[in-house]
């Protein structure tokens, strides 16, 4: 999960489209999320 979180902010900070950067934003959201089930089920 923290590979991921990585990979997404690499995306975002290495773009220069407005899309890109929106969707790597959105990947953060969905890989947080992630991370909060993994916790959950802990």
């Amino acid at each position: 999960m923290q590979e991921m979180n990585r990979e997404a902010n690499t995306l975002g900070s290495k773009s220069a489209d407005k899309e890109m950067t929106a969707i790597s934003i959105e990947l953060k959201v969905l890989i947080e999320q992630m991370r909060e089930q993994v916790q959950n089920i802990e």
